[in-house]
């Protein structure tokens, strides 16, 4: 009986959080649900679609360097599950599409930090390697997964745990490792059909 009164009190929280956050944002389509507590910057370019799932503890950021572009900067697709305790962090564009998984920690960015200076802390000399990550309709990030700038995950494609990915990962494939490799490849024609 407590547990379901608490689930109902969590869930009442949420869409109310939701609701209040919801003009603060580029868009924030039907039925989505962030869960708080929620870390963000530069939410008015942030468009997250319908019916997604943003779970507690994640970081959503857009890098003030980009804040004079019109329209996103970060865009989740519809039908999309991000665990928690994930961060996608970008200066010119991280798409997400329709239907991702993300399990737990996973950490997203489309720059780097310079760090040639050395009377200079790191995180004052600036950002490096600037490149738009895509993460494909369908594709599934595992727990700990590192997704490094210029990457494209591809449409229903798999990263194991604990990868970190510098280079795109083709449609229907499985990666893994540090840095990741491909594992698996599946031909479109040769998977089972869903119906």
């Amino acid at each position: 009986m407590f547990l379901n009164l608490y689930r109902l009190f969590v869930r009442f929280r949420s869409k109310i959080f939701t609701l209040f956050c919801r003009s603060s944002f580029y868009r924030i389509g039907s039925h989505t649900v962030l869960l708080p507590p929620i870390r963000l910057a530069g939410e008015q370019h942030i468009d997250i679609g319908r019916n997604v799932f943003i779970g507690p503890n994640s970081w959503f950021q857009v890098i003030k360097s980009n804040l004079e572009r019109e329209g996103p900067v970060i865009t989740i697709g519809d039908e999309t599950s991000i665990v928690g305790s994930c961060t996608v962090t970008a200066v010119q564009c991280v798409v997400v599409e329709r239907g991702v998984l993300m399990a737990r920690n996973v950490y997203i960015s489309d720059h780097t930090h310079e760090y040639g200076l050395h009377d200079v802390a790191i995180k004052d000399q600036g950002l490096a390697k600037v490149a738009p990550v895509c993460i494909r309709e369908g594709a599934w990030l595992g727990q700990n997964v590192v997704i490094c700038p210029g990457v494209t995950i591809g449409r229903n494609a798999v990263v194991g745990a604990n990868s970190v990915v510098r280079e795109d990962v083709p449609d229907f494939s499985v990666a893994a490792g540090s840095p990741a490799k491909i594992i698996r490849r599946a031909e479109p024609d040769t998977l089972p059909l869903v119906r």
